[in-house]
């Protein structure tokens, strides 16, 4: 990768044959759940897309990002649309929105719909106040068409997906139950085109977070950095969007999980011998990347920042070496919390037995979240928790956002962290069951630490994984890299 504030890459095209083949995906197997279900194999799949959003009561536009069904499906950037598959025929039908004619001397153009049905590889394409008319001449069943609509359970948000509405909707049959579970487990296993998205996203995502490192200076600020990943992903890699709110986390900020939101706007100084936790992504025609690097400010690790980096690293690198279809996701977040507890143990911060540790789920007050999730059109994309799948309860494994066993295809973030987070420590040096295990002294050196978190893009293969993330990982690489040396190193 350039040494330079310049790319190696190239935008990849992004095919429509992405999306036809998703559909095509919905299809079959919205086929074989009815048939399975002896039910006929008519009606149609309507979504509804995303639509522009003002700034509370101003006429200020938020920057429009498509609804993530509604992207997987049709790949549509413009807002206002609806979606149909017929079921029956296997046809798709784009409806666009009716614009008014001063659309064209404000925000340009006004496409034709033959325009949308070229681009969008759709068999119709006609608009929006046409829905039910068309719904029904396209009906070749007998009785009210029914209509599969998007409604359920985002496991990771606690929020419905939102049933398309239509003027003239109450003409039809709706099935609210039948339509999520399927279309959701279509986006856990990701095709060829899906895969080249992501890999762009985390190549160009890969090549940002080189070059914040070797910018990164003390004195800056943090949100210096963030300005620098931003500027390097949509100058050479056109992704106008990241994948979620950049956090840039320095010295104790690092241990703050979610950090960079508005009350805490990644605005502190980089100080000398702190650490840095940079966690960005960049999507990339709505497929995403989330990437996280540590590293120290000054470019040199000290005998502390290495101890808990390296306890990340082993952690890190023993889940990908072991990733493989039938793995349990559950053992995969255990084993990342033993070797981090056992590198504590090396260190003289723990004492006692790991076994005993791991009892008293003390792997949880050091990495309060679990090890990863999905990662596709949505940073956390969903079909965690099919349905009837019970999240666990206790520490640490409650904040997982998948138990399933791997299969291949998946997309799935490697992000073991350790961090001093008070909060959590405190109690559990009081708490007479664990106190036990701390040995003050040494942990009182880590009290203004932050964190340490080591985040990757891992594709499961049919007899492993693949790390899509390309960026240095070792000390001596992340050393070397801040001191100028080309990444890869030769």
């Amino acid at each position: 990768m350039a040494s330079t504030s310049s790319s190696s890459l190239s935008r990849p095209e992004v095919p429509m044959e992405l999306h036809v083949s998703n559909r095509q995906k919905l299809l079959n197997s919205i086929r074989q759940h009815l048939s399975e279900s002896s039910r006929p194999l008519h009606g149609f799949v309507v979504l509804q897309g995303g639509e522009e959003q003002t700034r509370y009561c101003t006429d200020h536009l938020e920057l429009f990002r498509q609804e993530s069904y509604f992207a997987y499906l049709f790949g549509v950037r413009e807002p206002g649309f609806y979606g149909a598959i017929d079921i029956a025929t296997g046809k798709s039908i784009l409806f666009a929105p009716r614009l008014p004619a001063d659309y064209a001397v404000w925000l340009g153009e006004i496409k034709p719909l033959s325009y949308f049905q070229e681009r969008y590889m759709v068999n119709m394409a006609y608009y929006t106040d046409e829905i039910a008319q068309v719904l029904v001449d396209q009906f070749k069943g007998s009785g009210k068409p029914l209509l599969f609509l998007l409604h359920g359970l985002n496991t990771d948000s606690n929020n419905f997906s939102k049933p398309a509405d239509f003027e003239g909707i109450g003409k039809f049959e709706t099935d609210l139950t039948t339509l999520h579970p399927i279309l959701t487990e279509c986006r856990v296993v990701k095709s060829d085109l899906e895969l080249a998205l992501i890999q762009f996203a985390n190549d160009i995502s890969s090549e940002a977070h080189i070059e914040v490192m070797r910018k990164t200076k003390a004195g800056m600020k943090e949100y210096q950095l963030e300005s620098l990943f931003l500027h390097h992903t949509y100058m050479y890699g056109g992704c106008r969007h990241c994948s979620y709110m950049c956090v840039c986390a320095t010295g104790e900020n690092s241990a703050v999980l979610h950090y960079g939101h508005a009350s805490a706007p990644n605005d502190r100084i980089l100080e000398d011998g702190d650490m840095a936790l940079f966690d960005m992504g960049a999507e990339y025609s709505f497929y995403g990347s989330d990437i996280t690097c540590s590293f120290p400010i000054n470019g040199k690790f000290t005998s502390d920042q290495s101890l808990i980096y390296n306890a990340v690293l082993d952690a890190h690198n023993a889940v990908i070496t072991t990733m493989k279809p039938g793995v349990s996701w559950v053992d995969m977040h255990k084993l990342a919390e033993k070797i981090i507890l056992e590198s504590l143990r090396k260190g003289n911060i723990l004492v006692g037995n790991v076994d005993d540790m791991i009892v008293e789920q003390q792997g949880a007050i050091f990495m309060p979240h679990g090890l990863g999730h999905f990662l596709g059109i949505d940073t956390h994309d969903p079909g965690g928790y099919p349905k009837g799948v019970e999240r666990p309860k206790e520490p640490g494994l409650k904040s997982l956002r998948t138990t399933r066993q791997l299969q291949e295809g998946m997309v799935i973030t490697v992000e073991p962290g350790c961090y001093f987070i008070d909060a959590l420590l405190v109690p559990a040096m009081e708490n007479a069951k664990t106190s036990k295990f701390f040995n003050r002294e040494i942990l009182d050196r880590f009290k203004n630490f932050g964190g340490v978190r080591i985040e990757s893009d891992v594709l499961v293969t049919a007899n492993g994984s693949k790390n899509m993330t390309k960026v240095p990982r070792e000390t001596w690489e992340i050393e070397a890299v801040m001191a100028g040396r080309p990444w890869p190193l030769s």
